[in-house]
């Protein structure tokens, strides 16, 4: 079963492909279904590809195969689409929400975070992933982190999860950060200042607070928000 979007991206593609012999770009793409940002359409190609609809050819730009299409030969192979909305108030659940359309940013995944046991520090990017943009916080330069480690479990990071960070170098008691420790450990921890002392706070008690000297640890950024990997 399609989506409307999704049976829209997919005819485009075959339609180019067959007229010009490569796939539209991104942004052709974006523009022809009217969304607003390419997230969306990072999200529609993946679909399209777990449904077996098309095939991504590795190390190639532009590289999309159409492997079929929906059947419609005849009125007995009309192609499943989910519509889009919902026809009339009479139709929508008890209690059921509006429904309105959220901007997604790409964000850098530079690597793995320890919540646990340092880590040696992570500074390449290993891939992108979609967020809200309402997750981002102030104007500053957002990364994202995937987390290692149960350490941060009782703040409700799990392992796996991916932690949105905003870059910033201070941080108040209490603030959940990046912090590099002695110049080449990274870790996710609660930060506060103790008895002339940096605090790095687990959410573990299987976990020891470790105490250090203020030239040993240098804030990175603040976690700003989260997505859960189930």
């Amino acid at each position: 079963m399609l989506t409307r979007k999704q049976l829209e991206l997919l005819e485009l593609i075959d339609s180019r492909m067959k007229r010009d012999g490569v796939p539209p770009s991104f942004d052709e793409m974006k523009d022809a279904l009217s969304l607003r940002s390419k997230s969306g359409i990072h999200r529609l190609i993946t679909a399209l590809e777990e449904r077996g609809f098309i095939r991504r050819l590795a190390h190639r730009a532009r590289a999309i195969e159409v492997v079929k299409m929906p059947e419609t030969a005849d009125s007995r192979h009309v192609p499943r689409v989910i519509e889009g909305g919902v026809r009339d108030a009479a139709q929508a659940p008890a209690g059921a929400m509006p429904v309105r359309q959220v901007d997604a940013v790409e964000l850098a995944v530079m690597g793995r975070i320890a919540a646990g046991t340092p880590i040696e520090a992570i500074s390449e990017i290993s891939h992108h992933v979609a967020v809200p943009g309402s997750m981002l916080s102030g104007k500053g330069d957002h990364y994202a982190l995937e987390v290692r480690g149960d350490s941060m479990i009782e703040a409700g990071i799990n392992d796996g999860d991916i932690v949105v960070i905003r870059e910033q170098s201070t941080a108040e008691n209490g603030d959940i950060v990046v912090a590099l420790v002695e110049g080449q450990e990274a870790t996710l921890k609660r930060f506060r200042r103790m008895r002339g002392m940096i605090a790095l706070e687990a959410a573990n008690p299987a976990y020891e607070t470790r105490m250090l000297r203020d030239d040993q640890v240098e804030v990175q950024g603040r976690l700003v928000g989260l997505i859960r990997s189930y």
